[in-house]
């Protein structure tokens, strides 16, 4: 799967500008805003569900640009790509074929909090992704800047104050239609960029914000609540002005771990990858730090910035005194410059530069670019469905930064989600949702539309209830089926391979729970595995896998007539008997979880006047919120667990009482106290 030849980049650009000079058409399926992380997951999904589908950008040359850190992965976020990859996004390829340095995190602990991730080359990526996206049926890409959104009066028949009609584009007269309309803007909303105490608008350096006629529509007309966040980078370092021999060299694994379920292998050979470093900060940074304060109005506004990604600013004055990890990673294979993970930065760049050569390693370090930070407007996410639909505005998708999350993982794992239902409302098909008990995707989403954001939302494992079942190695039998018979944004080639990657397994544990063996009998077949001597009864294959010195090599070569055929599946074979005890307690759990998602509560409920008594405040919540399903009302801060019994109450008699009295005649709650 690693064989493609890519076209170059400005071969692609010319195909690109001709397909933007000759628009053949005015009227699409689904229109994409933002050429991010988002946006090319959001209009690739969108095509490959069949909708005829157009990307707009500023820039051609920036679609998959790695905008900050040249990194796919981690803990909670490596989980977030392998799930995108089984629904046949992008950004697993992608990181397959870019990457230099490979590691999985959380190796020390159980396969379920496992992080896969990958240090990238910036170009390798970019170059995949646009090769991609111009491969991608039904998809046409143009460079331009939406002047205004296109609001229309809704369809009377379905749910919403508004009805999105298309985009007018910057100095252009003419609009293109749309039925849907997916904004991926990420931090270009209204974006301003801060360098010490000098202010430009734009939402990345060398590039300008988006049209104010937009933050406009999304503010004025539609009436939608936004907020104000914040991020940073850090200064890109010459490389060759670094004492690397002063930190301590981190290789990669030495066998990189695909990010793909597609692919066997990566791009990158084991001996062509390239190491990381670590370095620590020093206390004459902390007092560069406090010296410049008052030259760095970025760090003294109160605007929420993201707490797990702090800029170094921010980790001195919460943490006085502390020693902080520097990483030095590596750009690209070519590239000449480091990455320095931990220190984004705003003050002014002779400040930047003081203090970086407090660093024993960077004594000597030449900023290449200096570190800046943004400021951005996003919309409150409780105000959109599990589909990342706004519930007011018929046709209005939102994915990315645009809904308060960081990341490039969240931002693809939204831009899939988003475009899918996009495709599927332009096609008159039903809105999908992904439930937190199948997937890290779904956790994502249900967070954001339930509880919404009061700082930038970045993945962790802590967040999913049933990690045991949302593992890195599962995500392939969770998604790829139902991507492929459900929301149809799934290829035959890669639901043909998840298909037999299932019956295999399947196959497998069935001939390994046959092997049911007394203890004695496996002490002599395998005597150098501890079995207690107090155990008498039988084990099959499957409980012995669960020992941590038992592997599936082992067992096969014992029985290689039974097993010797499913050798490329001995790992995940390993992890599904040593999670099967745990994820077979989780089942209930999640049966009860599940039937509290699917009853979905009607979107035209009068909370307000609702004719029971709840609490004014409960009231308001759920008003404003509009929880689609019981399951996300249950999430709502500030909604009582009587709240939750009168809802649900309430929806059941509904649903059995439609044809006979009125709900005021066979109201059996009155009498009840306040909620």
């Amino acid at each position: 799967m690693l064989t493609k030849k890519l076209p170059s980049l400005p071969s692609f650009l010319l195909l690109v500008s001709r397909r933007a000079s000759h628009l053949t058409r005015q009227q699409y399926d689904v229109i994409v805003v933002g050429g991010g992380h988002a946006g090319t997951e959001a209009a690739a999904a969108a095509a490959r569900v069949g909708a005829e589908t157009l990307l707009v950008t500023q820039k051609i040359q920036t679609i998959g640009a790695l905008s900050c850190n040249p990194s796919l992965g981690g803990v909670g976020k490596g989980q977030l790509v392998k799930e995108v990859d089984a629904l046949d996004g992008l950004c697993g390829r992608a990181g397959d074929w870019a990457g230099i340095h490979f590691t999985i995190l959380n190796r020390r602990k159980g396969p379920a909090v496992w992080g896969p991730r990958a240090q990238l080359d910036r170009q390798r990526y970019r170059e995949f992704i646009q090769s991609e996206l111009l491969g991608t049926p039904r998809l046409t890409v143009l460079e331009s800047s939406v002047e205004e959104l296109l609001v229309t009066e809704p369809n009377p028949e379905k749910t919403g104050r508004h009805r999105v009609a298309g985009i007018r584009l910057a100095n252009e007269t003419h609009a293109i239609s749309a039925s849907s309309v997916v904004l991926t803007t990420g931090t270009f909303l209204s974006g301003s960029l801060f360098v010490g105490q000098t202010t430009s608008p734009g939402g990345r350096i060398g590039d300008a914000p988006s049209s104010a006629g937009l933050s406009h529509t999304l503010k004025e007309r539609l009436g939608l609540r936004i907020g104000r966040l914040k991020t940073g980078t850090p200064p890109r370092i010459v490389k060759d002005s670094v004492d690397l021999s002063l930190a301590e060299l981190h290789p990669p694994d030495g066998h990189p771990t695909p990010f793909s379920f597609l692919n066997t292998h990566t791009r990158c050979k084991p001996e062509e990858q390239l190491p990381c470093y670590l370095t620590y900060t020093t206390p004459g940074v902390e007092r560069v730090v406090r010296e410049s304060l008052h030259l760095n109005c970025h760090i003294q506004q109160d605007t929420k910035g993201p707490r797990y990604c702090p800029s170094i600013e921010s980790r001195v004055l919460r943490f006085p005194g502390r020693k902080h990890q520097v990483w030095l990673e590596p750009e690209g294979v070519t590239s000449d410059l480091l990455y320095p993970q931990g220190l984004s930065m705003t003050m002014p760049p002779d400040k930047q530069l003081c203090l970086i050569r407090e660093i024993p390693a960077m004594h000597r370090a030449e900023i290449h670019t200096p570190g800046y930070g943004v400021q951005y407007d996003f919309v409150c996410p409780t105000q959109l469905s599990p589909a990342l639909q706004v519930k007011s505005t018929q046709g209005l998708f939102l994915a990315g930064q645009i809904n308060g999350t960081t990341g490039y993982e969240e931002a693809a794992a939204q831009g899939l989600w988003a475009g899918v239902n996009a495709a599927r409302w332009a096609l008159s098909m039903p809105p999908v949702a992904l439930s937190r008990t199948e997937s890290y995707i779904g956790v994502l989403i249900d967070d954001l539309v339930s509880r919404g954001v009061t700082e930038p939302y970045r993945m962790f494992t802590s967040r999913a209830e049933f990690r045991t079942s949302l593992r890195p190695d599962n995500a392939d039998l969770r998604l790829t089926l139902k991507g492929f018979e459900e929301v149809g944004c799934v290829s035959s080639l890669r639901y043909t391979e998840a298909i037999r990657v299932r019956d295999n397994l399947q196959d497998a544990m069935e001939a390994l729970e046959t092997l049911a063996l007394s203890t004695t009998t496996w002490r002599k077949k395998l005597p150098n595995i501890h079995i207690s001597e107090n155990k008498n009864t039988s084990l099959t294959g499957m409980n012995l896998l669960q020992y941590s010195d038992v592997s599936f090599e082992m067992l096969a070569s014992v029985f290689p007539e039974y097993l010797s055929a499913y050798s490329e599946f001995s790992q995940r074979l390993k992890i599904e008997a040593v999670y099967r005890p745990h994820c077979d307690l989780q089942k209930k759990e999640i049966e009860r979880i599940q039937k509290e998602e699917n009853m979905s509560l009607p979107q035209d409920i009068d909370y307000l006047s609702l004719p029971v008594s709840m609490s004014q405040e409960v009231r308001d919540i759920l008003n404003r919120v509009r929880p689609s399903t019981l399951g996300a009302a249950t999430r709502l801060q500030g909604i009582t667990p009587a709240a939750i019994v009168h809802l649900l109450n309430y929806v059941r008699h509904i649903g059995n009482q439609m044809e006979t009295s009125s709900w005021a005649e066979v109201n059996p709650w009155g009498v009840l106290g306040k909620l």
